[in-house]
């Protein structure tokens, strides 16, 4: 269908990542589910400028993938942790090649 087209156009040119940039995948303990964790989350990075998603995990722990300047993934962490009903006890960092293709945030498994 015609009216579908601009969809096959649509730019899938990889941008060029700023210098320093970085993603990671972390895994989150403690006070982290059932606290607003994960749209605090995409609030936070979209205020940003990240990319990446956030999702609970069966096991309590919540997973976050997030790409960008490590100062702003700092500011991420910060900007979470304001809240009083959130409380990271603790978390695992895996490092990550960045995508040139990363766009936006996203909450994932409503």
């Amino acid at each position: 269908m015609a009216m579908f087209e601009f969809l096959k156009q649509r730019d899938r040119t990889p941008r060029t990542l700023p210098e320093g940039t970085v993603r990671r995948r972390y895994r989150i303990w403690g006070q982290v589910q059932g606290v607003g964790f994960r749209y605090r989350a995409k609030y936070a990075a979209q205020q940003l400028d990240l990319a990446g998603w956030v999702e609970n995990k069966d096991d309590g722990t919540v997973e976050l993938e997030v790409q960008g300047r490590l100062e702003q993934i700092r500011k991420l962490f910060g900007m979470i942790q304001a809240s009083d009903y959130i409380q990271i006890t603790g978390m695992r960092q895996e490092d990550l090649t960045p995508d040139p293709y990363a766009r936006g945030f996203s909450v994932r498994g409503y």
